[in-house]
């Protein structure tokens, strides 16, 4: 008897968690029915990575891993802390220090959504398109994010640090004194 009740409160206990996982968030940062339509997933034969995605669609042409294009990008491209359209949305310490995930901006929502297409979200290799980001951040300047789960329809439980936005314009050149 003992050990029934310990595995039933073992699966109540799990299913909680699960449930707390695929729920949306609690504070109203994006519409979920608007932030819910229009994402797709395409499922490709041979999977592939979020860096070559990003840079085929954006432009932007570095190689390396994700957590250094930030770096890399500086003096080469436009890096910005607010989003815009064609800009690659660099998410840093994604699953580790030294891990990124690269996202090629979409659309522009709102103040608080946008809309995102990248590769290998959730590691298995698919193409999201028209992904829902929305901006969690306490002072509203897109340095936390989160993202909507195309695969469970709902939006992602964990917050992710966000390095900034790469853009696919150059630099403004830099005034020299005297030239």
């Amino acid at each position: 008897m003992v050990g029934s009740l310990n595995q039933l409160a073992a699966v109540a206990a799990l299913s909680l968690f699960v449930a707390a996982c695929a729920t949306g968030p609690s504070d109203n940062y994006g519409s979920d029915s608007a932030s819910a339509s229009g994402g797709r997933i395409v499922r490709l034969a041979q999977p592939m990575q979020c860096v070559p995605y990003a840079r085929e669609n954006s432009g932007i042409q570095i190689w390396g891993d994700a957590y250094t294009w930030w770096q890399q990008a500086a003096g080469q491209y436009s890096r910005d802390g607010q989003p815009s359209a064609g800009a690659v949305l660099v998410l840093d310490h994604y699953a580790g220090p030294t891990r990124a995930h690269l996202a090629v901006v979409r659309s522009i929502v709102s103040a608080r959504e946008i809309r995102v297409d990248h590769a290998n979200w959730l590691d298995a290799g698919n193409i999201y398109l028209d992904d829902p980001v929305i901006d969690v951040s306490p002072a509203n300047d897109w340095s936390q994010v989160r993202v909507f789960n195309l695969v469970t329809g709902a939006w992602g439980g964990h917050t992710y640090d966000v390095r900034g936005f790469i853009s696919p314009a150059s630099p403004p050149a830099q005034v020299v004194a005297g030239r």
